[in-house]
């Protein structure tokens, strides 16, 4: 299984309403509140061959107050 975060940025007023979405869909490993340009870190993990972008678009995108993502891609953990 490969890791990837995404960094989100939810419409003014939403990001709990995204953050209990995301849990709710159980799509994510982890879920974090965070300070800065964004409002949400969140951890997931796909199987080997899977496509992240299609993951993005039918599992991630389609949760409502989401307005921007930024996906960071894991190569190696030490």
């Amino acid at each position: 299984m490969k890791p990837f975060f995404v960094l989100i940025k939810c419409e003014l007023g939403k990001a709990y309403e995204v953050a209990n979405a995301i849990a709710d869909a159980e799509i994510a490993s982890e879920i974090y509140s965070i300070a800065g340009d964004f409002d949400l870190l969140v951890k997931f993990y796909l199987e080997d061959g899977q496509d992240v972008g299609k993951f993005m678009n039918e599992k991630l995108h389609a949760i409502p107050g989401i307005r921007d993502t930024r996906t960071i891609i894991t190569f190696k953990a030490f």
